[in-house]
């Protein structure tokens, strides 16, 4: 077997034509889907970029591991590579390969963690720079039409040298692992065209976040707002930037089409376990939002997840897994590879029979944009309760409010959910090592509910 990842970078669950839910046109990520376990409850740990490229490499909680915050934003402790998969696979003799932009540490490279052949993002770059020398980018964060043609494009360059990697490991007949990881399509959204045109802003409808009037709500919902400078935005300002990242998945599906009939063509589709994700989501104009940090909507930490693994028959699948630690599992049972006893994941369930039906799902996060905050939640199937530190916590019904807009958090009709929420997620924090709720300060927040309750303010 054969082992091929693909990463796109802030892609919502909810922009990918097999989900059926917004009107994205993905053909070849649907034909995929056809053939895979999707996974429509499958989320990420920590909804920032490199952190969560961090816990993929070592299927770790990134906050267990000192991975809060983009480290090129503010210095983390770097990511040891020796608890890592990749490097286990090279030792046991798999060709590894990684694609795109490693975006996981300051001072290390992906040979330091396993991998033997790469394609650098800066390689992109320098080539788009040497045969685009004129280019100019309009929009600022809200984007633009790319004046580099598809052919040129960074989709579709990197997607050539995938297809080059996977033919030349073909040769070889050794086992193998790629990792492609896109930049794609995190704002500012530039697609090429005709996927710049693809979709009318006219046509796309608001999100079910769209409209919230931040009552009850922590001081950094609204303040993020403002940070972005998108606070007096009607839905009609956002609605051209939301087409683009609409065109910018259609263009990124068409250069994976690419790289899976590199597949086809070396005969190795069939034995090859393929899996699709992203590493977050994008607010994308939901509750008046830009990009991630600070907040945990669903809008940001539900992903797209799909698997096609050999012998495995395709269905859809409802159970809560994490990307970001089950991943690593899966790889490490389809190699051989012994059990990391700190790992923090359980391998995908091939079938309904391995679902163990878990109850909730756990997501750390931490922004740092514009000051350090830091907030923990737990999810269930029709509950979601964010633990805020340092600020208000929230308490959303996501049967009655799937877009998260009203917080219960001062709801005497919930009060023995909220208590018996905050208790579980208590547990769940400590059997991970969490060290705020290990503070004999911090957890009388969630055993004791010590925790100041908001009245309305302006």
């Amino acid at each position: 077997m054969n082992i091929l990842l693909i990463n796109a970078d802030q892609l919502r669950h909810d922009c990918v034509g097999y989900r059926g839910l917004r009107g994205v046109k993905t053909p070849n990520l649907d034909a995929l889907a056809r053939e895979s376990i999707v996974f429509e409850d499958a989320y990420t740990p920590l909804p920032v970029c490199s952190p969560a490229r961090q816990s993929l490499l070592c299927g770790r909680r990134p906050d267990s591991i000192g991975a809060q915050w983009n480290y090129d934003f503010m210095p983390t402790p770097e990511l040891d590579p020796s608890i890592c998969w990749p490097g286990e696979l090279k030792q046991s003799g798999w060709n590894t390969g990684y694609i795109g932009r490693f975006h996981v540490s300051a001072t290390r490279t992906p040979a330091d963690f396993g991998y033997q052949s790469t394609v650098r993002l800066s390689e992109y770059r320098a080539f788009a720079a040497e045969k685009y020398p004129d280019v100019k980018y309009e929009g600022g964060w809200l984007g633009c039409e790319s004046p580099i043609p598809v052919e040129g494009s960074e989709t579709h360059w990197l997607a050539g040298r995938a297809g080059e990697m996977i033919r030349s490991f073909a040769a070889e007949g050794r086992p193998w692992h790629l990792w492609v990881d896109y930049e794609v399509p995190h704002l500012p959204c530039r697609p090429s065209a005709p996927f710049s045109r693809m979709y009318n802003p006219d046509d796309i409808e608001p999100w079910d976040g769209w409209g919230d009037e931040f009552r009850l709500k922590p001081y950094i919902h609204r303040q993020q707002t403002l940070s972005w400078d998108t606070a007096k935005y009607e839905w009609k300002d956002f609605q051209p930037m939301v087409a683009r990242y609409y065109g910018w998945i259609t263009q990124l599906d068409d250069a994976i089409g690419r790289i899976l009939s590199a597949l086809r063509e070396t005969g190795q589709y069939d034995d090859t376990a393929i899996l699709f994700t992203s590493d977050h989501g994008d607010m994308c104009a939901s509750h008046s939002m830009l990009d991630k940090h600070y907040v945990l909507y669903d809008d940001i930490i539900r992903i797209p997840l799909v698997a096609k693994i050999p012998g495995a028959k395709p269905r859809v699948s409802h159970e809560f897994v994490m990307n970001c630690l089950d991943i690593p599992a899966s790889i490490r049972k389809w190699a051989g590879l012994a059990g990391e006893p700190m790992r923090h994941g359980r391998p995908l369930p091939e079938t309904a029979e391995e679902e163990p039906g878990a109850a909730d799902v756990l997501v750390t996060s931490n922004g740092q944009q514009f000051g350090l905050y830091t907030t923990r939640a737990l999810r269930t199937r029709t509950h979601k309760y964010v633990w805020n530190l340092t600020d208000v916590d929230e308490l959303y019904d996501l049967t009655l409010d799937p877009g998260e807009k009203h917080n219960r958090i001062a709801d005497p009709a919930y009060a023995e959910l909220l208590k018996a929420m905050r208790e579980r997620l208590y547990e769940r924090l400590i059997e991970t090592g969490d060290r705020f709720a290990g503070s004999q300060w911090m957890k009388r927040q969630l055993l004791e509910g010590r925790k100041h309750v908001p009245v309305e303010r302006i």
